[in-house]
């Protein structure tokens, strides 16, 4: 069973700085492609950035040169560091892990709200 537990959420002016953190349990991080999603109100599920187990990453085009992700494997963590934020990128953040593309796994979602 994989449990994963964001922080690092909050709330912050236009052009601030945020870090999200994301710790997994079980032994299928190693081997899996993690991201973070968000989801703002009344609105889909969108993929914010992701990195694999190989690390290459991926990333919206609306948070290209102000987000970066980044894994450690060896914690079983995978962060996302968010600079120049704005009032657009306030939404609920989600920790996912996708597992050779058998399974997905979630995280509870950590609010961030941009202010302006």
């Amino acid at each position: 069973q994989v449990q994963l537990v964001e922080s690092g959420g909050g709330l912050v002016q236009s052009g601030g700085s945020l870090r999200l953190s994301c710790a997994a349990s079980g032994s299928i991080f190693t081997l899996s492609t993690v991201g973070w999603y968000r989801q703002a109100p009344g609105q889909q599920r969108e993929l914010v950035a992701e990195i694999t187990r190989g690390g290459s990453r991926k990333y919206a085009d609306s948070v290209k040169g102000r987000f970066t992700i980044s894994r450690d494997n060896a914690k079983n963590t995978v962060s996302l560091q968010m600079n120049s934020l704005k009032p657009e990128d306030t939404a609920v953040y989600y920790c996912g892990l996708k597992f050779l593309n058998l399974k997905d796994y979630w995280g509870q979602g950590t609010q961030v709200t941009v202010s302006s």
